[in-house]
């Protein structure tokens, strides 16, 4: 893919937008609750980073994916959960400080996951002679890409909480509008192959949604978590972070491959929905437990 304005500049710009929001909501006192809930946390990335990319793995050889709309599916895997995990987890009563906790923590470690997931997803998908390995160079660019701006938001939300409060809307909104015109591009530079696309990797994207969110809310359950919890890490592993996916799909400082972005592209609609419907029905669920007689006080 050659290189152009929007890919050299907006796609950077882009993500770097959307890293500084992330900074802007988070603070040290996000990693330091890791000690605070240690089983959680665990459960949550194991979940994450060892669980999901062999489920989704799994699912591209099911669906009989393409090798490269197989690994844009992969870099999903291997992506943090997006910031309105946090919303959709507050709006289903969950665990939103766990929510926060594990967005901190896991946007850290996909410094050094990402690029080995990816690497691995190019080797096995591609085959080892068609791999891009993610040299110490693009490592390092991952690395300043994405944890420059985390650091320099957190750094305003630390010496000047009043900007950064009064900044989290307008990135908010501008996270929101680069979303929708990075996927308007993924979709346009592949508009020729769109529809054929959306048949091979539409049901396989909505299948690794529904497996996300099953694992992440049955997962902390067998381990006897409380359920807020459970609803917390659902969210944070079925809600990725898609932008992120696409953009390292298509800068062309990484893998410079629409095709690897179309995946992340129409996971980042479906997960909406879906997660609506999760919320929907585990609010319910509560509500039903909250209300039946055995969860009623016996009179005497």
């Amino acid at each position: 893919m050659q290189s152009n304005v929007f890919t050299a500049v907006l796609i950077p710009l882009s993500l770097a937008v959307i890293m500084l929001g992330l900074g802007l909501s988070l603070t040290l006192a996000d990693f330091k609750r890791v000690i605070v809930y240690p089983r959680a946390v665990i459960v949550g990335l194991v979940c994450q980073m060892l669980v999901l990319p062999a489920g989704c793995a799994l699912i591209a050889h099911a669906f009989g994916l393409g090798p490269e709309l197989a690994v844009g599916l992969m870099l999903l895997a291997a992506s943090p959960g997006g910031a309105t995990a946090n919303l959709f987890s507050h709006l289903a009563r969950g665990d939103v400080a766990l929510n926060i906790t594990l967005t901190a923590v896991n946007s850290a470690l996909t410094l050094v996951t990402l690029p080995l997931i990816v690497n691995l997803s190019l080797m096995h998908f591609m085959g080892e002679d068609r791999a891009v390995p993610m040299q110490f160079s693009k490592v390092l660019q991952v690395f300043i890409i994405v944890l420059g701006p985390v650091s320099i938001g957190m750094l305003i939300r630390s010496r000047k909480p009043g900007i950064a409060q009064s900044l989290d809307k307008p990135i908010r909104l501008m996270s929101a509008a680069f979303l929708a015109v990075v996927i308007a591009a993924a979709v346009y530079q592949e508009r020729a192959h769109i529809g054929a696309y959306f048949k091979q990797v539409g049901l396989a994207a909505l299948s690794f949604n529904v497996l996300s969110m099953a694992i992440g809310y049955v997962t902390p359950l067998l381990f006897r978590l409380p359920r807020r919890q459970a609803v917390a890490i659902g969210m944070e592993i079925g809600i990725h972070n898609g932008i992120l996916a696409m953009t390292i799909a298509m800068s062309p400082l990484l893998l410079g491959n629409a095709t690897m972005a179309i995946p992340p592209a129409i996971y980042s609609i479906v997960m909406y929905f879906t997660a609506a419907i999760f919320g929907y029905a585990v609010t319910r669920r509560h509500t039903d437990e909250q209300t039946s007689p055995e969860a009623s006080p016996s009179r005497s």
